[in-house]
């Protein structure tokens, strides 16, 4: 659950590969979908293509996590690959070395769209990413000059709705 966001849900699904997920929408999704009919009033989804490993390799794992940072980026057409470079060189780095980052992806959609995933032992080791910390990380990185817009959220795991 959003942790800033009163009944907010975040969902996060993995797929082996594409061809699953294809063979899952073709198939199993609309009826799964029309069992879940009224039980939420809105809905966004997103495919997100994995490009690369935040810290260590990933694994849609969460049982050792308790929260999950997650920002969705639209880049400026010109800067995606500048934004993606910062991304692995400056980001990474710093995030990779923050007591309590246990692992995240680093995803992108069409439309110059990305999604940075972080998860962390507890919402106290994510309290320890301070913000002045970021506003460094992100003069350096030139964040401004490469993002149009940015969502992001801290979620509150629930370990019941792990599968």
């Amino acid at each position: 659950w959003s942790r800033g966001r009163p009944g907010v849900a975040h969902v996060f699904a993995f797929w082996e590969s594409r061809p699953f997920y294809d063979s899952f929408m073709a198939r199993a999704h609309d009826r799964l979908a029309a069992g879940q009919s009224g039980t939420y009033k809105d809905i966004q989804v997103k495919l997100f293509e994995y490009r690369f490993d935040v810290k260590t390799g990933f694994e849609p794992r969460f049982t050792d996590a308790d929260v999950v940072r997650v920002a969705h980026c639209r880049v400026h057409p010109d800067r995606v690959e500048h934004f993606a470079t910062m991304q692995e060189k400056v980001w990474n780095p710093a995030m990779a070395g923050s007591p309590g980052m246990l692992r995240g992806l680093f995803g992108e959609a069409p439309g110059q769209e990305f999604l940075v995933l972080s998860m962390w032992q507890s919402a106290a080791e994510r309290g320890k990413y301070r913000p002045e910390r970021v506003e460094r990380l992100s003069q350096r990185a030139q964040t401004d000059t490469d993002v149009a817009a940015l969502a992001g959220d801290v979620v509150q795991l629930e370990p019941s709705w792990t599968v």
